[in-house]
């Protein structure tokens, strides 16, 4: 991935609004990524990635960043709660987890590329094995149809309610009672224990066309380089969301639950410095992922947490409370836009949906009114406001009617939430 910092950046602006400081941070460090592939072994494997750690409230683009980031180069990315991990010892998850979460992503990932390589292949196996079944039982019929109307019907689609039956892998059963011990996955290990069974089954030649191009895709695909190009993907290219980082900092307290939230810092710490963890699909050394932390930080303070991994995470970004103009071109300037996704949905019931700027102006002066004096929701406020906005267009439409065009203005907008009552009664849209 050869974009530079500007392009990359330019690439965020079409989804995300603001937060430039932000989205120059992140640029730079996949920027790096591609200058240290570009370096001799030697030296490359000196340098390590340069943590972030991001500040702000909620709703203001933390979490849409990093995804989007990970988007937009491919590669594996998982985001996670700080919360549901505990401290070794304690019942629940463990931190290395987070990794061979990782690992499963970038084996999806590498996956699916491969089954696209294979596609064709994959078809016409399927295509040929599906042209004798359907003729083995025309015949079985008393049809004597000759192979070419057979093979033109069966392109065309005429065959697919048609029920066959066909031989196909049967799933290793797994057992999701059994846990996962130093990545050594139980269930997997005693569902490979027996070679896949076949089973004959009758259905439907459209599901048929979907087992078999699974089963045939599966045979020209090699597992064992699959989970070597995962793993090579997960330790070099990994990108880790740690959120609600702020919710496992205490205030320096020697009891009570500050003692396992520091805890957790502590399993957390040799982790995002560079460790070997085992998963099912081999060993993972952890040095060259990249680590992006957020939380609002509103009680604690990133000074808070351990000193130790403090100094992992060597970037740090504060990302600013929206502002009415924000609101304005959140609701307009990006690719999925709430405004054209409201307009998407009600148009499948013949609803042609159009704000108006000053429709846009007010909406934006009501969510920055209601961030100011309520909960600080961030851009999700936008979708509290538009489910309340648009109620009643939603309920009425059922797409009967010929195409209507329903003009949202200024007007409007006041009339549902009132002149000067900004804080009617949104509660029951929030989650």
């Amino acid at each position: 991935m050869s974009m530079t910092p500007r392009e990359i950046v330019t690439e965020l602006d079409k989804y995300i609004i603001g937060q430039d400081e932000a989205k120059k941070a992140v640029a730079i460090a996949l920027r790096n990524r591609y200058r240290r592939s570009r370096l001799p072994k030697e030296l490359r494997d000196e340098i390590t990635p340069k943590n972030i750690i991001m500040k702000g409230p909620t709703g203001v683009g933390k979490t849409e960043i990093a995804r989007r980031l990970a988007k937009l180069v491919g590669a594996p990315f998982i985001k996670i709660e700080a919360t549901k991990y505990t401290e070794v010892g304690y019942v629940g998850r463990d931190v290395e987890s987070m990794v061979r979460d990782l690992v499963s992503v970038a084996v999806r990932l590498v996956k699916d590329e491969k089954l696209h390589e294979v596609e064709k292949r994959a078809q016409k196996a399927v295509d040929d094995k599906l042209l004798k079944v359907i003729s083995d039982e025309l015949v079985k019929q008393g049809l004597n149809v000759p192979l070419a109307e057979i093979e033109e019907n069966y392109r065309c689609g005429k065959y697919d309610d048609m029920n066959v039956e066909v031989s196909i892998v049967e799933k290793a059963q797994q057992f999701d009672f059994m846990p996962e011990f130093e990545g050594m996955n139980i269930s997997t290990m005693i569902g490979g224990i027996f070679p896949p069974r076949r089973k004959t089954r009758k259905m439907s030649v459209l599901h048929a066309k979907e087992c078999l191009m699974e089963d045939e895709s599966d045979k020209l695909i090699d597992n064992e380089s699959v989970h070597q190009e995962a793993i090579r993907r997960a330790e070099e290219e990994g990108i880790i969301f740690i959120d609600e980082m702020d919710k496992i900092i205490g205030k320096g307290s020697q009891s009570g639950p500050d003692v396992s939230r520091e805890g957790v810092q502590r399993d957390i710490l040799p982790i995002v410095e560079g460790s070997t963890v085992s998963t099912k699909y081999g060993n993972v050394k952890t040095d060259f992922i990249l680590f992006i932390a957020a939380g609002a930080f509103h009680v604690s303070k990133i000074e808070d947490m351990i000193p130790e991994l403090q100094g992992r995470f060597p970037i740090r970004v504060e990302l600013n409370s929206l502002t009415k103009a924000d609101f304005v071109k959140i609701l307009s300037t990006p690719k999925n836009a709430i405004t054209l996704q409201y307009a998407s949905l009600l148009k499948v019931d013949n609803i042609d949906l159009e704000f108006t700027d000053d429709a846009l102006d007010e909406i934006a002066m009501i969510a920055e009114y209601q961030n100011e004096n309520m909960e600080n929701l961030g851009a999700r406020r936008l979708h509290t406001i538009m489910e309340k906005l648009l109620e009643d267009v939603s309920f009425n439409a059922n797409g009967e009617y010929p195409l209507s065009k329903v003009i949202i203005d200024r007007a409007y907008v006041q009339n549902i939430f009132g002149k000067h009552n900004k804080n009617s009664d949104l509660k029951k849209y929030i989650i």
